[in-house]
């Protein structure tokens, strides 16, 4: 099991407030979004992940806050 499905298969409210967390939110993205390069579309998950690394990745998380709300899901992944 990848933390990808892992954390599609939470509910959707603890997806929420990990996103909202900003600590909580960067280790998050870095975690689910190196699985997802583990596990599937490497190089788009790469790019992904690297931009999660740098300082934009609270950005990242937070634009991955407003995308869980509305399609349930991370971008990209």
């Amino acid at each position: 099991m990848s933390f990808v499905s892992g954390f599609k298969g939470l509910p959707r409210l603890v997806q929420i407030i990990l996103l909202l967390i900003p600590g909580v939110n960067w280790i998050t993205e870095i975690v689910v979004r190196g699985s997802a390069a583990m596990h599937g579309k490497a190089l788009k998950q790469i790019i992904i992940l690297i931009f999660a690394i740098l300082p934009t990745g609270c950005l990242l998380g937070w634009i991955d806050l407003f995308s869980c709300l509305i399609q349930k899901k991370l971008i990209l992944t």
